[in-house]
């Protein structure tokens, strides 16, 4: 072979391992797939898809239904496992109808359980010389003004005994002006149960506005502990 031949052999080499390598890198690129964000039609990079919200989501739609105190109402089942100072009583009678009574405040004013339909109400059971029970009074009595009587009936009941007389009541009561709501004080006898059976205070009946027991709750409420029960469902 001449060199003339030579040198023409080595041109066709470099061109069909040029063509080879182009194929080749042709080939990646289309099994990779485009490394770019897609345009629109005027040229500008496309904003990303994003993952569908709730709203959008096909189903059961978002509850918007609001409570007492308004926004969205949580569950009593979270309410209560969030408790520190207080825990659940009479789970028995939870969903049930709430016995019926009568007892007259310390005004001499009636008040009938059924009278409330229709509206929530809080029973709370307490006694003068208890301590637990004092340090609910500032936290109900705020209760009070932030809730209005139509809507939520608070009554607070004391059991007469040797350690808890009237006169003892009626003083704990002229003593704490801040006092709001209404005080009953009679013999646990009386009342129906579960009522009659409450033998640790501080004690509250939530009663929904069917008449139904929602809750009971035994030890110290807090105000934030009150409203997240009248809130929940």
């Amino acid at each position: 072979m001449t060199e003339q031949d030579k040198q023409k052999a080595l041109r066709v080499a470099v061109v069909v391992s040029t063509i080879v390598l182009v194929v080749l890198v042709i080939w990646v690129v289309t099994k990779q797939g485009p490394t770019q964000q897609p345009q629109t039609a005027q040229g500008q990079l496309a904003e990303p898809e994003q993952p569908a919200t709730p709203a959008e989501i096909p189903g059961e739609p978002l509850k918007t239904e609001t409570g007492l105190f308004g926004g969205t109402r949580t569950s009593l089942r979270e309410v209560i496992a969030g408790a520190r100072t207080w825990g659940p009583g009479f789970t028995s009678w939870l969903g049930q109808p709430a016995p019926d009574f009568t007892v007259s405040d310390l005004t001499g004013k009636q008040h009938t359980l059924s009278d409330y339909r229709g509206q929530d109400v809080m029973l709370i059971f307490w006694a003068a010389w208890c301590t637990p029970c004092k340090m609910e009074v500032p936290d109900l009595a705020e209760l009070r003004k932030t809730v209005g009587e139509d809507k939520l009936a608070m009554l607070a009941i004391s059991y007469i005994s040797p350690l808890n007389t009237m006169e003892m009541v009626k003083k704990f009561v002229a003593d704490n002006e801040e006092i709001n709501y209404s005080i009953a004080a009679t013999n646990s006898s009386t009342m129906p149960e579960p009522y009659k059976l409450v033998n640790q205070i501080p004690c509250s009946f939530f009663i929904d506005a069917e008449g139904k027991i929602k809750l009971a709750t035994v030890g110290l409420l807090h105000l934030s502990d009150i409203k997240a029960i009248l809130q929940a469902e």
